[in-house]
């Protein structure tokens, strides 16, 4: 059996609801320092307060913009201290046919999901390096396996999220780091209220705490595949899009993204907290 990846102090990106938040509960029951990062101060310092009263841990709390040029070396001056533990959770969505989108909106998504972990990998990597010990989390999603119609940039990024996870892998195991991106399906959290309830669920609804228990469960192997899907169902799921010729696929995917109530269905924008659907 493998042993509990040990992090004295982890970062968590987008932590003030949904995966992140359990990520970060998870860990601090594990008795790990956080530096909890999201752009909701109020519901930072909630949980950080809870976390920090029930299990004696420290918790720092980062109100930032993962927009903003830069990054990830604007966070890395902002922390003080090792973090052997990183988990890009953070991201952005937006909803509904590419023409009726908002430009800025699209450049919002390349900027926190794709923009933000490429400049948090190599803010944080290379001191891992240097230490020889160090993980990286990078929050995938299992629309990185195929194109979704409506969320045509979000399932995008999501895609290099696992190409750039995947290369990353190779190189950091060489060096003792471990690299991978964990990918969730359709999970509980606060995503659906902002792109709008859909007519069908592609893969198996799951909570965050079920979620964050099995990336940590990846974590804790010796060495991690270069990325994993959450739950069987949601794994099948992912191998099967791939086999499904795509003049097949995306006619029945775009039908699965139909919102169910006809309100919902012009151009949904906001904030998703990541990895769902």
């Amino acid at each position: 059996m493998s042993k509990p990846f040990r992090a004295s102090r982890a970062l968590v990106t987008g932590a003030s609801s949904g995966i992140g938040e359990a990520f970060a509960r998870a860990l601090a029951k594990r008795g790990c320092d956080l530096v909890l990062v999201a752009r909701r101060q109020d519901r930072l310092d909630a949980l950080a307060d809870q976390l920090e009263a029930k299990y004696g841990i420290s918790c720092t709390r980062v109100t930032f913009d993962l927009s903003v040029d830069g990054a990830g070396s604007r966070l890395r001056d902002l922390v003080e201290g090792d973090i052997d533990l990183l988990i890009n959770n953070a991201g952005f969505a937006t909803q509904g046919p590419f023409l009726d989108g908002d430009a800025k909106d699209f450049a919002r998504v390349l900027a926190v999901d794709i923009g933000a972990v490429v400049d948090l990998c190599h803010a944080f990597l290379p001191e891992m390096v240097r230490r020889r010990h160090g993980a990286i989390m990078n929050i995938c999603s299992t629309t990185a396996y195929q194109p979704v119609p409506t969320l045509a940039v979000y399932a995008a990024s999501k895609s290099f999220v696992l190409s750039f996870s995947q290369s990353l892998w190779y190189e950091a195991k060489q060096h003792g780091v471990k690299v991978f991106s964990f990918a969730p399906g359709p999970t509980h959290t606060e995503f659906f209220d902002v792109i709008g309830e859909t007519a069908t669920v592609v893969g198996r609804l799951q909570t965050a705490d079920q979620v964050a228990a099995a990336g940590l469960r990846t974590l804790d192997r010796r060495q991690p595949p270069p990325s994993v899907v959450s739950g069987l169902g949601n794994s099948l799921s992912a191998a099967l899009a791939r086999l499904v010729p795509r003049r097949l696929l995306l006619p029945a995917l775009a039908r699965s993204m139909r919102p169910l109530k006809e309100s919902s269905m012009s151009s949904h924008r906001g904030r998703g907290s990541l990895n769902n659907p």
